[in-house]
């Protein structure tokens, strides 16, 4: 899906692995003294137990657009921020690539780290993005929350 973006955000889902170079380029803004960046990747073990080899994730893409721009409108007045990126990769992945990027600027830091830390957190908890854990024992399971 072709990002959707306000002149404040950027929010992007879409095959394959998302960027974060254009996650630090879309938060970048000459009123920030910090930058905050949460990249998420593939893990090679699920519940610490289980060995994958890797993930497919696919998403509900209008609604989980809308979602994450909503998630970036609620960073943008709960916090003083000056730009906002969230980016989520669907189909699949192997271990180790990155699966998610959340990027806050801010003229300080805790204002970065709180948004960022909230940002992730609410888009693991409400966006419509599901995830297949496939195992080295052959199972694979689907996962809601990314």
């Amino acid at each position: 899906m072709d990002a959707v973006t306000s002149d404040r955000t950027l929010v992007r889902i879409g095959e394959g692995p998302p960027s974060v170079d254009e996650a630090l380029d879309a938060v970048a803004d000459p009123a920030a003294g910090g930058t905050c960046v949460f990249i998420g990747t593939v893990r090679d073990r699920s519940n610490g137990v289980a060995a994958v080899t890797d993930l497919t994730y696919e998403a509900w893409d209008e609604l989980a657009a809308a979602r994450l721009g909503e998630i970036g409108d609620a960073i943008h007045e709960r916090w003083d921020v000056c730009r906002v990126a969230l980016l989520h990769a669907t189909g699949r992945l192997d271990v180790g690539r990155v699966s998610v990027v959340v990027a806050v600027s801010a003229p300080h830091r805790a204002e970065a780290f709180e948004a960022c830390r909230f940002g992730i957190e609410e888009l693991k908890r409400d966006v419509p993005i599901w995830k297949k854990e496939a195992l080295t024992t052959g199972e694979a399971d689907w996962v809601m929350g990314s």
